[in-house]
């Protein structure tokens, strides 16, 4: 366990956790909302410091980051739990394990032995995903601080739930970071997900306004936010905060508590990213159904294909100086 950051000592051994929105007032001997921060004492602690439960070396494609070092590998890692309670979540195993099992899982490993690992894999960045990383917080900047000053980039894939002063702080070390927004109904977030939708804009911006580059996913999930006007809502939010913000549009798939609903038809995704190019996105991306157009790149300009991918695979990358070889069209993103 490691002592926890961003909490308020209370009278009567309580504490109030600042790492997120949901701002838990934690008795002595209790947990917050995320079940991985407990208050011993009157001293807040991290229950999952150093255990992770799974790691992997990932295309980043797979995050998805699609304009963000493209074709370089990311070593993945993640500990159990969140701090959402999102009944579609496809990683439920892990990230409600906390709460639906009652137990901490995973391996010891030192931010040492994890960057020192990530280097002697070829690695190019260190990802903090599966689960939420905002609730391993203290864990990730640790292993971000080393990372970064081996060489590596650091990514965040993330529900964006978390408060500014602890974002603001671990932002030097971030290089990029996937986002969900998941609905842009504060009525979804409260009933799927168990929170609400102004810190995740909130952060989302101020992700923006700290330097990191983003990318948005929106998982459609037919007949909760699959509705045109809210994904007009959802493209117009983007673009207000940057244009040149890749939008991933996916396809959603029963699992978890939310088995009654039916897959997303690729027609929802194509009408899904007709909307964003509507909205003046320059870059939508469609997931979840392979082989279609809508996993490539093309030049905002012209329309030339300029990344080629087959899922997490990229076939062929024409981007030559960080441009359209055809029009020089400076395309946005990270491409060393």
């Amino acid at each position: 366990m490691k002592e926890a950051s961003f909490y308020e000592k209370l009278d009567n051994l309580k504490v109030k956790c600042l790492l997120c929105p949901h701002e838990c007032l934690i008795n002595n001997n209790e947990t917050g909302i995320c079940a991985v921060r407990k208050n011993y004492d009157g001293i807040l602690f991290s229950l999952v410091y150093g255990k992770t439960i799974t790691e992997s070396i990932d295309p980043i494609e797979k995050k998805p980051l699609y304009h963000f070092m493209p074709g370089t590998k990311s070593f993945s890692l993640a500990t159990v739990g969140c701090n959402l309670t999102c009944r579609h979540c496809q990683n439920y195993e892990i990230s409600q394990m906390p709460r639906d099992r009652k137990m901490i899982s995973g391996k010891d490993m030192s931010p040492e032995e994890l960057v020192t690992f990530a280097k002697n894999t070829s690695c190019d960045s260190i990802s903090f995903t599966y689960s939420e990383p905002t609730i391993y917080y203290e864990f990730a900047h640790d292993i971000a601080v080393l990372s970064k000053s081996r060489g590596l980039k650091n990514i965040m894939v993330t529900n964006g739930y978390i408060n500014n002063k602890p974002l603001e702080e671990i932002a030097p070390y971030i290089d990029a970071a996937n986002i969900d927004l998941k609905s842009f109904s504060d009525d979804f977030y409260k009933k799927i997900c168990g929170a609400r939708l102004q810190p995740v804009l909130d952060s989302i911006k101020l992700y923006k306004k700290l330097g990191i580059w983003i990318e948005i996913t929106t998982l459609i999930i037919p007949g909760l936010n699959d509705k045109e006007d809210e994904l007009n809502k959802t493209a117009e939010f983007i673009a207000s905060v940057g244009k040149d913000i890749p939008w991933h549009v996916t396809a959603f798939y029963p699992t978890y508590n939310l088995l009654e609903k039916s897959r997303t038809s690729i027609d929802h995704l194509i009408k899904a990213r007709e909307i964003g190019i509507n909205a003046g996105l320059k870059y939508i991306f469609t997931g979840n159904i392979p082989g279609y157009e809508g996993e490539n790149t093309y030049c905002f300009g012209c329309k030339k294909l300029l990344i080629e991918r087959t899922g997490f695979k990229i076939e062929n990358n024409y981007i030559k100086d960080k441009s359209c070889p055809d029009c020089n069209t400076k395309i946005d993103g990270y491409f060393p």
